[in-house]
């Protein structure tokens, strides 16, 4: 596997560091009713290439909604919204599937595993949406499962893996079509600490070696501390974004 971050290793703290997600008086509303309720206000947030960011703030405050734009499953009211130089806001219905394809690997709570089909099969999902064939699909999803820890598993179907296991495939999925980025929503939210600390590590040690930019929304301080940074929202905004550590 080569990640497309891998020959481009700029720490985000440093000066030199690629914008990857480029967000510009970000807005997005909603209609409730006769009411449009804006979820977010006037967002500005720059995500450097191989950067670890941890979206925090409580239920409601607009963390999910603004995840689920820069991973293009909704579109912005207003402002503007780049990945790797593309203005996702301007594409239509079927360029946006093919970006989401190529460029973002999504990690949800719920695995969202199909439960008839082994780990292996589960990983290669992704790799039906592109032309390629059925053995370098086998040869990408074997590697994926390598990375993450269950090469020995590829024929297990999820009600046979563990929680974690279950998430290690889900991971696997997500970094089989080799993106650009990852976006993580609560993926531990449903594991045990012991269980959510070796997947959180398992992230930290995808950004670090391989060079993935990772953004994760969490509600917890912990799975906070795996990430470089932290950026909190309240009531839409973003309340303060302290420095890369």
């Amino acid at each position: 596997m080569q990640p497309h971050a891998m020959h481009d290793q700029a720490h985000p703290g440093h000066e030199h560091a690629r914008v990857l997600v480029e967000i510009r008086d970000l807005t997005k509303s909603y209609e409730r009713g006769t009411q449009l309720v804006e979820v977010l206000h006037h967002i500005d947030l720059d995500i450097p290439h191989g950067d670890f960011v941890a979206l925090m703030g409580p239920s409601g405050s607009g963390k999910t909604t603004l995840l689920n734009l820069i991973g293009g499953l909704d579109s912005p009211s207003g402002g503007e919204l780049r990945v790797d130089g593309v203005a996702i806001d301007d594409l239509g219905g079927d360029e946006l599937a093919a970006w989401r394809a190529n460029t973002v690997g999504f990690i949800f709570q719920s695995y969202n595993l199909m439960p008839v089909l082994s780990a292996q099969r589960n990983v290669e999902l992704p790799l039906l949406l592109t032309d390629m064939g059925a053995a370098e699909r086998a040869r990408r999803a074997t590697l994926a499962l390598e990375l993450v820890g269950l090469g020995e598993r590829a024929k297990h179907k999820p009600n046979e893996l563990s929680g974690g296991q279950q998430q290690r495939v889900a991971i696997a999925r997500a970094l089989v079509s080799d993106p650009l980025l990852l976006i993580c929503d609560e993926p531990t939210g449903d594991l045990d600490r012991k269980t959510a600390d070796e997947v959180l590590t398992l992230l930290q040690q995808l950004n670090r070696e391989f060079g993935k930019t990772i953004v994760m929304v969490t509600h917890d301080p912990k799975a906070a501390e795996y990430a470089r940074r932290t950026v909190h929202l309240d009531k839409g905004t973003l309340v303060d974004e302290p420095a890369a550590h």
